[in-house]
């Protein structure tokens, strides 16, 4: 069901646009919580007398559904995505001066040498998008990525730029991209939250400010699936309960709280009441989602073993059930030294699954409404660090250049888009900033990042922020 906004928006009919308080719109009509859900029922199926889109989708949408990965740490795209030549060439020899001169990193120090890969590349499909060879599964559907080599970030450490990758900012506080995603649409799941997580490794260094909803209503943060013992910790009914005493319960408390926000109008208790609702949907839709029972043998042995592929095919089944925003946190990537074991391993663990999903999404006919990304928070240096010993060196961290892919949801499949430098240090045609990569993500799900706006301390704050961003409209099919 589509979260109700108790906050001013702009609802765009047209060019003209019409301020509206809904809490004072809730609080003068006198509407209950049902006359609510009704609302967000009617306007989910496009059903609304009114004939208004949802407030922010003032678009045609070409995805529905967003699935999210963020490779914690950073893997290199210089061993994985971008091929170069000339640093292979020049591997293990003292790197020119204007690589590290006047630049800040986060371990570098003295006069380092530079690393070229040790892996092979090779050139896939039709459209001949080149990869590792340590991704040969994510080979077999080249022809639906998009592998954008042109990102740059301004922040060179974990926890800021990984707040700038979720949030536009640097800082804590912020909502994130999944927050963001399902306040201006909602969700099309009446019995799951919009917003889902997993997570698998080191937890981020930026926590769980990657996934809460900043000043916008809590309704909107991000809800961690586990894979161990309850999906969702605090779910289960207490023993000795049945299910209609809870529902009992659960209808006294709203009543209270419903009174409380009647007399307030703290959009606060709004939310805790639909929490508490989706608290008992979820009861009985969780444990069915991640009951794998009736999947095909094939379809399980397409995804592989292991976590974060069961993750992948419950990612699947999420955005299959309308779930607006999913989103893997995978960790461990931060290769300062023994980045050959670590690649190996990460990349063994991920490659597989991610190509099955995409496969999975295209068979079932979901791909073209789901958008796929794959990102990290920066890129990785071609300055070697650490021993020369190839089992053990690694790469610092860069934020000027660095590697981001896409599939399916509207974006241009067997496309590479922009390029670095010959050693891959800077980016040298067409320059994407992270709020660029923000703004076409809302673009395909239908929203004008400029008309995304929440009015917060004075302003109205919004996921690009001030400074100016783009839609990268040779991204879109």
């Amino acid at each position: 069901m589509k979260p109700f906004v108790t906050t001013e928006v702009d609802l765009l009919a047209g060019d003209a646009q019409t301020h509206l308080s809904r809490r004072r719109f809730l609080q003068g009509s006198g509407a209950g919580l049902g006359g609510i859900a009704l609302a967000s029922l009617l306007e989910r199926d496009g059903l609304a007398a009114s004939g208004v889109p949802a407030p922010f989708q003032v678009l045609a949408p070409r995805a529905r559904s967003v699935i999210f990965f963020h490779m914690t740490g950073a893997p290199s795209q210089l061993d994985l995505f971008d091929d170069k030549p000339v640093l292979r060439k020049y591997d293990r020899q003292l790197a020119p001066k204007e690589l590290f001169e006047g630049k800040r990193f986060s371990f570098l120090r003295g006069h380092p040498k530079l690393l070229g890969s040790r892996y092979q590349f090779i050139p896939h499909g039709q459209s001949g998008v080149q990869l590792s060879e340590l991704l040969p599964h994510l080979g077999s559907v080249a022809d639906d990525l998009c592998v954008v080599k042109s990102m740059r970030t301004t922040e060179f450490n974990h926890g800021p730029a990984q707040l700038c990758m979720h949030t536009g900012l640097n800082r804590q506080g912020n909502p994130s991209l999944g927050s963001w995603a399902t306040y201006g649409l909602g969700s099309e799941c009446d019995n799951l939250p919009g917003y889902v997580v997993f997570l698998g490794g080191n937890t981020p260094g930026a926590g769980a400010s990657l996934w809460k909803a900043g000043y916008l209503p809590s309704v909107y943060q991000g809800v961690q699936l586990r894979g161990e013992g309850d999906p969702v910790l605090y779910l289960n009914t207490p023993a000795g309960v049945n299910r209609a005493d809870r529902r009992r319960t659960l209808d006294r408390i709203a009543a209270l709280n419903q009174a409380n926000w009647e007399v307030v109008g703290d959009p606060e208790i709004q939310t805790r009441i639909e929490q508490y609702e989706m608290a008992f949907r979820m009861q009985a839709s969780v444990p069915e989602l991640v009951d794998l029972s009736d999947e095909k043998a094939e379809t399980l042995a397409s995804y592989g073993r292991g976590e974060f592929a069961e993750q992948c095919l419950k990612a699947r089944r999420l955005v299959e059930r309308g779930v607006r925003f999913v989103e893997f946190f995978k960790g461990d990537w931060d290769t300062h030294g023994g980045q050959h074991q670590r690649l190996t391993q990460l990349c063994g663990e991920v490659d597989r699954p991610i190509a099955a999903l995409i496969r999975d999404l295209k068979q079932r006919g979901l791909l073209d409404q789901t958008l796929v990304v794959w990102s990290a928070e920066f890129g990785r240096t071609p300055m070697l660090q650490g021993t020369e010993a190839p089992d053990k060196c690694g790469r610092d961290h860069q934020k000027d250049a660095f590697t981001v892919w896409m599939a399916g949801g509207g974006v241009r499949g067997g496309l590479s888009y922009g390029s670095t430098n010959e050693l891959g240090n800077e980016v040298a045609e067409n320059p994407v900033q992270v709020r660029d990569l923000h703004a076409t993500m809302l673009h395909l799900l239908g929203i004008d990042h400029r008309r995304l706006t929440y009015r917060y301390q004075g302003f109205d704050q919004r996921l690009t922020g001030v400074e100016p961003a783009r839609v990268v409209t040779d991204w879109l099919a």
